[in-house]
């Protein structure tokens, strides 16, 4: 069971939020997908009939089914969309094929996610065949559209020409939306999908954003982020900000911090990025012993891949911004007596 420590008094991190840009308004005119569904009913060669958005495939007894998001829906054999399916048509093979389509494309949805957030976190350079290559399938379009990507250069990547992807083409390059809100095609064969810690006019593309009401399916743009300040951090070598948070048993605190993506070793919630060729991992400790005891949080640390000590100060911008956010977002979770509530 982890011993509740006296935390010392420091200043705390200072988040990032959005100023005021300084850009010339965008225009709201923003790009449109190219295609759509048909509003008239067309019947493929394979007897699939798009009407309204539903692609109805033929089952028993005249009846049709379609796919449409998370939900399976029916339709009779005079074309009427039913409020519900039919218990009966539930058990058809047909219907147990669509089932089995939708938990993979779920699957399938969470894994491009997860792999272009690998991206963010590690900013790692992405060519641009690869983005055309997955462009054509929804899933991973739904994830890499308005991401705000940079082409690679010696330093890192370009920001003077950072942009909402909007699209990729292997002949006329990769289409983004600029801060100015105009349209570009990039040449650069190699792109990085930067950590918004590391961009420097976050606030206007968080503004621009907004603006053009364009939504990221991937946490970047709006992911918390926290900057290092060597002034808050002078006479220690891990961060307080977040010890002492009690939880009334361990697994509480297992549990907000397994819920968040994020793995427990040794009594501690760990985070690893790897930054400038390096890996390193944050660790917050949220206590060890049985489950059902109570527990406080102690400091948050950094170590490298030796296991070794790494002082704040070297500790690179996404680690660090990462390890605060596990930490910030595992310490809301902790007990809070009624009485301190209503205070």
């Amino acid at each position: 069971m982890a011993k509740k420590k006296t935390a010392k008094k420091t200043k705390v991190a200072k988040k990032t939020t959005p100023k005021k840009s300084s850009r010339k308004k965008a225009s709201t005119n923003k790009p449109v997908p190219a295609t759509a569904e048909a509003d008239d009913p067309v019947a493929d060669e394979n007897g699939v009939i798009i009407e309204d958005g539903f692609r109805w495939i033929p089952g028993d007894k005249g009846y049709c089914l379609a796919l449409k998001g998370k939900k399976l829906y029916a339709r009779n054999a005079k074309g009427k969309k039913l409020a519900s399916v039919p218990a009966a048509l539930k058990k058809t093979e047909l219907a147990e094929q669509l089932l089995a389509l939708r938990d993979w494309l779920q699957q399938h949805r969470q894994e491009c996610t997860d792999s272009v957030e690998t991206w963010i976190l590690r900013s790692l350079p992405v060519p641009r065949d690869v983005l055309a290559s997955v462009w054509i399938d929804e899933a991973w379009r739904g994830v890499l559209e308005n991401l705000v990507v940079a082409p690679l250069a010696k330093s890192g990547f370009d920001q003077d020409v950072a942009g909402f992807l909007r699209g990729v083409d292997v002949k006329k390059g990769i289409g983004v939306v600029d801060l100015d809100g105009e349209t570009q095609w990039l040449k650069a064969q190699t792109i990085a999908v930067p950590h918004p810690i590391l961009l420097d006019e976050l606030s206007d593309f968080r503004e621009l954003a907004t603006e053009l009401d364009l939504k990221q399916q991937a946490d970047q743009l709006f992911r918390e982020t926290w900057k290092f300040d060597a002034k808050d951090f002078e006479k220690t070598h891990t961060v307080t900000r977040f010890a002492g948070a009690e939880f009334q048993m361990l697994s509480h605190a297992n549990g907000a911090a397994k819920s968040r993506g994020y793995r427990v070793r040794g009594g501690s919630a760990t985070c690893t990025v790897f930054e400038g060729g390096s890996q390193i991992q944050a660790r917050y400790w949220i206590g060890e012993g049985e489950p059902e005891y109570e527990t406080w949080t102690g400091d948050l640390s950094f170590v490298d891949s030796e296991e070794k000590a790494v002082e704040l100060k070297k500790v690179g911008p996404v680690a660090f911004s990462e390890g605060m956010r596990m930490a910030a977002a595992i310490y809301s979770k902790r007990y809070i007596e009624e009485e301190k509530k209503e205070s």
